[in-house]
């Protein structure tokens, strides 16, 4: 069995500005969506903030995997909710940021929409929320990552494997799924990964 590839290295402008917005500051409460990992742990911590992580993807698969189709079953209004209050369950204004990553490429239809909802409810005004989206609309499987933090620009990043995307988002997408939040910004990267800071 070959083993898996070595984790890459990228540097990171949205996550460079993700940081320079709570520089300063100390005591936040921080969402990490990648799963838990010393590394992200670490950098939080470190920095003075609290860390809450969760595996969305492994939520996802545990929600709506095992039997049909995996985006099909997310139209599952109970099921849907149900994932919801697993993952995303904290009080209004609660958090301070949020680490998505490229987590929302894998949520359809009315749960996409509703995940993205309930992340503006839960984020602060002004806080903001680290994303990002395949600009390859080409492909029919997409690779995913875990996401560690090196330093406040510097990502490594472990692969998952490859699975299809929900859809092909583009910028004018993007800005709609976005349209509660008072800002989306895009920035250009050298590889596939389009990276964008949202401020709530």
């Amino acid at each position: 069995m070959p083993a898996p590839p070595s984790p890459q290295t990228r540097n990171s402008n949205g996550l460079d500005q993700f940081f320079a917005s709570i520089q300063g500051s100390s005591g936040l409460s921080i969402l990490d969506l990648s799963g838990a990992s010393q590394a992200n742990i670490t950098f939080i911590t470190n920095l003075g903030h609290r860390l809450y992580s969760d595996d969305i993807v492994r939520s996802l698969d545990d929600a709506f995997g095992g039997g049909g189709d995996f985006y099909e079953n997310q139209n599952d209004g109970a099921r849907a909710d149900a994932f919801l209050a697993q993952t995303l369950d904290f009080p209004e204004q609660s958090l301070d940021g949020a680490l998505v990553w490229d987590t929302l490429q894998f949520l359809s239809g009315p749960l996409l929409q509703n995940a993205v909802d309930r992340l503006a409810r839960i984020l602060r005004p002004n806080a903001y929320l680290l994303a990002f989206f395949t600009s390859d609309e080409k492909s029919a499987q997409i690779p995913l990552y875990s996401y560690r933090i090196v330093d406040s620009r510097t990502l490594s990043l472990a692969a998952r494997g490859q699975r299809r995307p929900a859809q092909f988002f583009n910028n004018r997408s993007i800005e709609k799924l976005f349209q509660k939040f008072s800002s989306v910004k895009f920035f250009l990267t050298r590889d596939s990964l389009r990276e964008i800071i949202v401020r709530r």
